[in-house]
């Protein structure tokens, strides 16, 4: 394992800010200094210091939640609640993607940083899907207007890959949003592109894996391999 995936895995921060500590000379591999973050450490053998204090190596960990409307997707925030609560562990989590504050449904913890890069690259092009409440019934134009996307500040054109209407209660208030992007506040920002306010939010697909089952705040411990294959061939929690 690279060194600075293993700073990670043990908690100590992000891979890219363990760069910044093995390059500053804090972290010594069997009692010398490394200053190279790709520099490979067997975990189980290998003992490896931070300012001259043993570190301990946290094996990869995958949670998928169902993460209810209130938490944020943070490891730690001064006022509201954090998704890393809703789940036994030790050591350092991560969200994998974001959700915000109100919205609700499938969201991914681990404390492996490659694993999170590999879903989160756009050439990966892993789909989402949402299901979200309006404030209004949906007219033709609304519709369209949903479909064709939006500018963001930056001057990107963002646009989903399909917006339909539920056959849900309340009539025509809930659609079905696919997008590629997840960008933060996308389907909100799209809504209000188009008129409409978002009044609950649900992720229900990531890839194609499904949230079926799970309970509001509610949580299932995956290995890697059946985490890999709910998301790339299918699969509910």
């Amino acid at each position: 394992m690279r060194l600075n995936a293993y700073l990670s895995s043990c908690g100590v921060a992000s891979r890219r800010k363990s760069e910044a500590i093995i390059l500053s000379g804090r972290v010594q591999v069997n009692g010398k200094i490394v200053l190279a973050p790709f520099f490979d450490v067997d975990p189980e053998n290998d003992t490896v210091t931070l300012d001259r204090k043993p570190l301990k190596f946290s094996p990869h960990v995958y949670y998928v939640i169902n993460k209810p409307a209130g938490y944020v997707c943070a490891s730690s925030d001064k006022y509201d609640p954090v998704v890393v609560d809703l789940v036994p562990h030790e050591g350092r989590l991560y969200p994998v993607g974001r959700l915000d504050r109100d919205s609700e449904g499938l969201l991914i913890l681990t404390n492996d940083g490659q694993f999170t890069q590999s879903i989160l690259h756009p050439s990966k092009e892993i789909r989402k899907e949402y299901e979200a409440l309006l404030n209004i019934p949906v007219n033709a134009k609304n519709l369209e207007h949903l479909k064709a996307g939006y500018d963001t500040e930056e001057g990107r054109h963002v646009k989903p890959i399909s917006v339909s209407v539920m056959d849900r209660e309340p009539g025509g208030r809930w659609i079905r949003v696919v997008i590629v992007d997840g960008l933060k506040r996308e389907v909100r920002l799209m809504a209000r592109n188009a008129g409409l306010k978002v009044e609950r939010l649900i992720r229900r697909k990531i890839g194609r894996m499904r949230l079926e089952t799970l309970e509001g705040g509610g949580y299932v411990s995956l290995s890697f391999s059946e985490l890999y294959t709910k998301i790339f061939d299918g699969g509910e929690v």
